[in-house]
This record gives C-alpha cells, structure tokens and sequence, in this order.
C-alpha cells in the first residue's frame, strides 16, 4: 500500500492549482523519511541547540546549554534502537509544521516538546522540576 500527502487546495478542488507550482501530493514515506533527516541534522547543529536552549528557557528556567546539548548528542545514537512509535511521539513534539513547495520541504520546530525530551533523555538533574509540555 502506498500512501500519499495531498496538498489542501488540490483536496479542496481549487483549479488554479494546476499551474501555479503547487505540490499536487508527495509520498508519505519520502517526505517523513525527510522530516526525520532534516530534524536530526538541525538538532546536531550547536547554534539550532544554542536558540533552542534559549527558547526553552521559558518553560524550563532551570535548564542549562550544556544539558539540552548533552540530552540532544545522547538521541544520535538511540534513535535507531526506538520503536518507531517513539521516534513519531519525538518529531511530533518537535515539528511543528511541514510546507512542501517545489523547491523543498521548509520544516518548523517548536521549542515546547523540547524540556520533555530533554528530561526523557536524561538532561536533568536529579529531583529538578521539569514543566511538562
């Protein structure tokens, strides 16, 4: 079985869709094994952990760089020994929404799954109060 993303304006019968660059509709498998790719990249990435430390700060003021960067580095390695359903609970909470237009895929992170994956990975201290997401 094959599965496919459609874009809303080709779902919602628009007809100037057909001429205008639209992305008609993309395989769900190219673009979640994408999105996957792209996320763990960004969050390899020190200045992508740096603005997201920042802005998880307000969630979590007790978090430090040092442990979003630690929580982040330790996922690298897991993440092909989650079950896949853990790996989609991760990009859920991270991803925030996926554009595809016909020069790529511009995918948007949200900061609030970040202090919960950093207590699920272990970046905080024993007995620190995390705020959950």
């Amino acid at each position: 079985m094959y599965r496919y993303y459609v874009a809303q304006r080709v779902l919602k019968g628009d007809a100037a869709v057909e001429d205008d660059g639209t992305v008609r509709r993309i395989s769900a498998a190219e673009i979640e094994a994408a999105v996957v790719n792209q996320v763990r990249t960004l969050l390899r990435q020190p200045e992508i952990v740096a603005g997201k430390w920042l802005a998880a700060r307000a969630e979590a003021p007790d978090l430090t760089e040092m442990q979003v960067r630690d929580a982040l580095e330790r996922l690298e390695p897991l993440w092909d020994e989650l079950f896949p359903a853990e790996q989609v609970r991760i990009v859920r909470a991270l991803v925030e929404r996926v554009v595809v237009g016909p020069g790529g895929a511009d995918i948007r992170l949200r900061v609030e799954g970040l202090s919960g994956l950093v207590r699920d990975l272990g970046g905080f201290p024993v007995g620190a109060e995390i705020v959950a997401a």
